[in-house]
């Protein structure tokens, strides 16, 4: 029996499963920043999947994913600061796990969280666009702790195979550094690196 995950053609089976990218941010200038770089690196982005906090569950987004014409698909979760598994988070786990979708990374996104919570990330990038082993805060300034940031909706990263999680500071802001008026650079930085190490661009041709 063949996965529903997967259809047959002529004598090969082939995926059609989605592939995305989860992004742990989702207010306004979050949302502006990342339909920016969506349209900018021909994704799509599931802008009904902004909310501060997220109001999609794990299943409603799955839905609209699906929808999407082709990827990659470029999904937002915000928990805004909820304590442990908020909203935000629950649907990121629904959607990290689900049958249908390929997690190609993470963008994870630092806060000033009053609550510590944190995950390992693989890479930062600073306010500046440059690569660093360090984290990163809300301000995109680096820190002094190896492969770690803290933030609001990270909490669950960490228990999910996902193949890169880049960390960045606040989508869209970063003192200005990041505001979609000047392309979100830091943003799209993040998105074409977490490409880049997943040969989608390579699949795609």
């Amino acid at each position: 029996m063949v996965n529903n995950s997967l259809i047959r053609k002529g004598h090969q089976i082939m995926s059609i499963r989605r592939r995305v990218i989860l992004i742990t941010d989702g207010d306004e200038y979050a949302k502006r920043a990342v339909e920016h770089v969506a349209k900018e690196i021909g994704g799509r982005c599931i802008t009904s999947s902004y909310g501060n906090p997220s109001k999609l569950t794990g299943p409603e987004i799955v839905k609209l994913i699906k929808k999407t014409p082709h990827d990659p698909v470029l999904v937002m979760f915000d928990d805004s600061g909820i304590v442990g598994e908020g909203a935000g988070e629950s649907a990121l786990k629904y959607v990290a796990t689900h049958e249908d979708i390929e997690v190609l990374g993470a963008i994870a996104v630092a806060a000033r969280s009053r609550h510590e919570e944190w995950t390992r990330v693989d890479v930062s990038i600073d306010r500046d666009g440059i690569l660093t082993p360090y984290g990163v805060d809300k301000y995109g300034i680096q820190e002094l702790e190896l492969g770690r940031i803290n933030g609001d909706t990270v909490y669950c990263l960490d228990e999910l195979s996902i193949p890169i999680i880049v960390g960045v500071g606040d989508i869209g802001k970063m003192a200005r550094q990041d505001s979609y008026k000047l392309g979100a650079p830091i943003t799209k930085k993040a998105v074409e690196l977490i490409l880049e190490r997943s040969g989608f661009r390579v699949k795609e041709q």
